[in-house]
């Protein structure tokens, strides 16, 4: 074969392998077809065009617009989105897109606040059972998560709402003496339970003015706006799945980016997210984002990321570039932790039950450690447990870092840095005590709150705010953040100002 037909064969392969990618490209890249929409969904879209524009302009960006439960089913294991059987979804359901009608009228029995609408049984609120229908794991592992029983792990809890009631309380003051009054449902529902969830009720009807439907009747609804994680809703289940994929686009990328989560995890007493963004994956988060995939499924780590959010540490389903599973997609965010940290007066085990208003101290209180520290045990995971989450944990940070930086992290420094903003705290408890002991402060055991005199806000402060700054800080790697912004320095200064308070009540001429 002479050099020029040569030449010429490779041109003509390199033009059909050109021409072959590029078409492989472009259907790649071509948007779907629309799937069909039910009657009913179309019912609505041809109101809700005008009524609700921006909530119809989400719906239809939403992986569910464009994608039918059956097209779901046939994805691979590992992408698949749908857990449910196909036996166990609506017939109707599987060959269209799940819209409006197929959320807001699904067991419309179920819903006490259910009312007609334009000829359909329409409920507003759509609950963790309704995304069941599709989503039967997820539903089951956040409901045996704590955040799906937050609600009732405060209300239910006297310390926690002794507390709560003090931080919403308004103060009236009169003839020189102060005086707490009740906080208002609407005081409760801006405050404590914005983010650990109302309880929301049918409570009659109201007549609604659309300017592009006119006048609609609608169920009145107690406790709503509210989209806490463990918000009680009208058909008396727990949780909201929109308080992470947020209406109506539900999107896993909303999801797994860290404002998803800094809405309840900011601080001071969750300070979460406030770490997050000094520490370095958050700067390289800040910096890398923009070019990360936050849709693929399952999250290849150094592929679709290369720095963990929370959804990474605490949800996601992670493989490595060869495929290995490193750490398995869980709503149960308590799977891959072995220790609590945050929104409590010590550090201790992960409760066995998410519902820890069942726990009782050796105090007889609703909490999982006594003041002087003393973890009541039985309601903890033992350390077994501790270990294997712990490994869990360890896996995803494995995918980066090496077993010595992972263990000196995980095991050594969060440890010892946890064990001395305990033992801050015990210092704090027992100052608070000693004046207790000595009538310089009303506490419980003479029938007051251990919140509402200045020694005792000192003492609340010194767990609630400096503590789990500290504790976070280890934990996330946002090592400032547990040192002067809220942390060791806070600590001691907290400490110095109730030991002078003490000393100054026992001796004013001092």
């Amino acid at each position: 074969m002479t050099p020029k037909k040569l030449m010429m064969i490779c041109c003509m392969l390199s033009a059909a392998a050109l021409a072959a990618g590029g078409a492989w490209a472009a259907e790649k890249q071509a948007a779907p077809a629309s799937p069909p929409i039910s009657e009913a969904t179309q019912a609505c879209l041809d109101c809700h065009s005008l009524a609700t524009p921006g909530i119809v302009a989400d719906w239809k960006k939403s992986r569910m617009a464009k994608r039918t439960p059956a097209m779901g089913l046939k994805a691979p294991e590992m992408e698949r989105r749908i857990t449910a059987k196909a036996a166990d979804i609506p017939r109707e359901w599987l060959d269209v897109a799940v819209g409006c009608a197929e959320c807001h009228t699904l067991r419309a029995e179920k819903h006490p606040a259910t009312f007609d609408h334009e000829g359909f049984q329409v409920h507003t609120v759509v609950s963790p059972e309704d995304c069941a229908t599709c989503h039967t794991q997820e539903r089951r592992e956040f409901g045996q998560n704590l955040m799906a029983h937050a609600r009732g792990n405060l209300i239910n809890n006297p310390v926690y709402m002794d507390l709560a009631d003090h931080v919403n309380a308004v103060v009236k003051v009169t003839g020189g003496k102060a005086a707490y009054l009740k906080p208002t449902p609407g005081d409760e529902a801006e405050s404590c339970l914005y983010c650990h969830g109302t309880e929301i009720k049918a409570d009659g009807q109201r007549v609604i003015n659309n300017p592009a439907m006119g006048e609609v009747t609608v169920t009145k609804l107690s406790g709503w706006p509210n989209r806490g994680v463990g918000r009680k809703n009208p058909d008396g289940s727990l949780g909201s799945c929109t308080a992470c994929h947020t209406r109506h686009q539900f999107s896993i990328a909303m999801a797994r980016k860290p404002a998803a989560c800094a809405e309840c995890h900011k601080g001071p007493d969750v300070p979460a997210y406030k770490v997050y963004e000094v520490s370095e994956h958050g700067g390289i988060y800040r910096a890398m984002g923009g070019t990360w995939d936050f849709q693929a499924l399952p999250w290849t780590v150094g592929r679709d990321f290369s720095a963990p959010t929370c959804a990474a540490c605490h949800v996601s389903l992670l493989v490595s570039a060869d495929g290995a599973v490193l750490a398995k997609r869980s709503h149960r965010m308590n799977d891959r932790l072995w220790v609590r940290l945050i929104g409590l007066i010590y550090s201790h085990p992960h409760p066995k039950d998410p519902d820890t208003s069942k726990i009782k101290n050796a105090e007889g209180r609703s909490l999982a450690t006594a003041l002087d520290g003393r973890p009541a045990a039985s309601y903890l995971i033992d350390e077994k447990e501790q270990e294997a989450r712990r490994e869990t944990m360890s896996k995803v940070c494995l995918a980066c870092h090496g077993t010595q930086w992972v263990d000196g992290q995980l095991r050594e420094r969060l440890t010892a840095s946890t064990a001395a903003a305990d033992a801050m705290v015990l210092a704090a408890t027992r100052t608070m005590q000693e004046a207790w002991r000595k009538g310089l402060a009303t506490g419980p055991a003479k029938g007051g709150s251990p919140f509402d005199e200045y020694i005792e806000q000192l003492w609340t402060e010194q767990w609630l705010f400096h503590a789990n700054s500290m504790r976070m800080a280890s934990a996330m790697m946002g090592a400032d953040m547990g040192v002067f912004e809220s942390g060791r320095w806070n600590l001691h200064k907290n400490l110095s100002h109730m030991r002078d308070w003490l000393q100054t009540r026992q001796d004013p001429a001092r």
